[in-house]
């Protein structure tokens, strides 16, 4: 969001969630303003140009050393405002969703879109086949996980369990990859339930669906903002793998069938 109009009338900005803003330099964004007027621009490190500041190759990439600049002609805060843009408007990264033949998938905010594409498809499976949930199931879909109360409000009915969807982060020391569910058994809200967490695995290896199990320190889902608030149900937590987290995310359609496929045999199980 906009935080600040910079003298120069360019935009100081404000992250929703995490960002890494190294991942974000030079990238298209569309401002819009509070009357519906939109504007394109680009994240830019201040004064970036190579020919006139010697120190931006390593020069540190943070929300005090980034700015929006502006399609736009204006030269300061006034011309700036003039446009109709203020202190609190959106600013809306270009996602650049590509994919290809090998069956990979690129974009900004994988993380929740590939979830959302995966509940979607398992209802779908479900419908094909004629088939409903084993139990009485509601969907949640919430715009505040990235800001850490999506989960905690808004079902309804009581729960008794919750499965949470969310990517599979992928890095050094961890176990996830593109290719397969990942099923997460702690986070840096803790462990995830044992029982359902076992559930969800023996599922998976019964109609072989490809998954791996992993610990995500730096991290947490709708289900830690659900047990916050106060909730009693036992909470997992599934999703595909998603590489370069709060970057340019890259998955694939391995990652999002599996995943699929699991949560589809989750809601069909009638349980013991």
């Amino acid at each position: 969001m906009v935080k600040e109009i910079k003298p120069s009338g360019r935009l100081k900005a404000t992250p929703l969630g995490g960002i890494m803003w190294g991942g974000i330099e030079m990238e298209g964004v569309t401002v819009r303003a509070q009357d519906g007027r939109r504007y394109r621009g680009t994240v830019v490190p201040a004064n970036p140009s190579v020919h006139v500041n010697r120190n931006i190759a390593t020069a540190e990439r943070s929300a005090d050393t980034m700015e929006i600049r502006l399609d736009a002609r204006t030269t300061s805060a006034a011309e700036t405002r003039a446009l109709g843009i203020e202190v609190g408007d959106f600013i809306f990264i270009d996602p650049r969703v590509e994919t290809g033949e090998a069956g990979f998938i690129r974009g900004r905010f994988l993380d929740d879109k590939a979830g959302v594409a995966c509940i979607y498809g398992a209802f779908r499976a479900l419908a094909e086949a004629g088939l409903w949930p084993a139990q009485d199931t509601a969907i949640l879909i919430a715009n505040y996980e990235e800001v850490g109360h999506g989960g905690a409000a808004g079902w309804p009915f009581p729960l008794r369990e919750l499965v949470a969807v969310d990517m599979g982060a992928i890095g050094d020391g961890q176990n996830s990859d593109e290719f397969s569910a990942s099923i997460c058994i702690k986070d840096g809200g803790g462990p995830y339930h044992f029982d359902l967490t076992q559930k969800l695995r023996r599922l998976a290896e019964a109609h072989g669906i490809a998954y791996r199990p992993d610990i995500y320190l730096y991290y947490s889902s709708d289900g830690t903002a659900y047990w916050r608030a106060g909730g009693a149900a036992q909470v997992a937590l599934v999703g595909p793998g998603v590489d370069c987290s709060h970057s340019y995310e890259r998955t694939h359609r391995e990652a999002l069938l599996h995943t699929m496929h699991l949560l589809a045999r989750y809601l069909a199980d009638a349980g013991e």
